[in-house]
């Protein structure tokens, strides 16, 4: 099955918290897919769409907000909805920006059983949906620390809901990998700070204190994909934010994100996002803002 779900590489880096991407659009265009953030996704005036997340398939009503949880395939396709202007806003957060011990305090216990029932997706009801809209609406025109707190505050009064429904069961997550491993941490820390260089095999194999080829078999091991897969998913990672938060031109990002040419940049960028720089650039031609 997983043969042709994507897996979306977000455009979030480590040290931001959240991204909220809101636009007016007449159609669903983007793939079933999944990603390791978080996703709170409303959408208003899509009656008759038809909306995917892991093994539940339902058309959805006037007003929709789902969340979902991380690596769980996700989609919503135009179906039979006639609207020309459908409001969509989305937020991404990540997996771990609500460590695990501040999640087991008391204040936190119905904002932590949702984040876990968010594996299977969940759906919200009309009432909630009405009285949460405006501000997930307004949350971009907030500031720093204030959108923060506003989102956690949104979590938690969605939390608290009633009538939340479950949509997926709990089979469908693609949760095949959790590579609890300082070593693979070690690495991947190594590949965000230097994604814009030339970065060996060798070099990550001594970070890791391991002879290469026991490495090599190591990271696949441990995240299902080889050292160079993962290093192209980081710089491709990089190289999306540029394209949407910068003017700056196809060719010189590739070469930012350190990628030895253009030709290999458009190709890697198509394998794994299934459209190329250029018309992954104008599909984001919404309003993002990065927290």
């Amino acid at each position: 099955m997983s043969n042709n779900v994507m897996r979306e590489i977000t455009p979030l880096t480590p040290s931001d918290c959240f991204t909220i991407f809101s636009r007016v659009k007449a159609k669903f265009d983007f793939p079933l897919h999944y990603h390791e953030e978080y996703e709170l996704n409303l959408i208003i005036n899509a009656k008759g769409a038809k909306r995917v997340v892991g093994g539940s398939i339902e058309v959805i009503d006037e007003l929709e907000l789902v969340l979902i949880g991380p690596n769980l395939y996700h989609a919503w396709f135009t179906h039979q909805a006639k609207s020309e202007a459908i409001t969509e806003v989305t937020i991404q957060f990540h997996k771990d920006l609500f460590d695990d011990k501040f999640l087991r305090r008391n204040q936190l216990s119905f904002v932590k059983a949702m984040l876990d029932r968010a594996q299977r997706g969940i759906a919200f009801p009309p009432e909630t949906i009405m009285a949460i809209k405006d501000r997930l609406q307004s949350l971009d025109k907030k500031n720093g620390f204030d959108s923060v707190l506003e989102l956690l505050s949104i979590l938690h009064d969605l939390s608290i809901s009633r009538n939340m429904k479950a949509l997926s069961d709990a089979s469908f997550t693609n949760e095949k990998f959790n590579y609890n491993s300082r070593r693979i941490e070690k690495v991947f820390e190594y590949m965000n700070v230097n994604y814009n260089k030339q970065v060996t095999l060798a070099e990550v194999a001594k970070i890791a204190n391991m002879p290469d080829a026991s490495f090599s078999r190591f990271i696949k091991k441990r995240t299902g994909k080889t050292f160079i897969d993962s290093l192209n998913e980081i710089r491709l990672g990089h190289a999306s934010r540029m394209l949407i938060e910068s003017t700056t031109t196809v060719a010189e990002i590739a070469y930012k994100c350190g990628f030895n040419n253009i030709s290999n940049f458009n190709r890697i960028f198509k394998r794994k996002k299934l459209c190329i720089p250029k018309e992954f650039r104008e599909t984001y031609t919404g309003n993002r803002v990065f927290i």
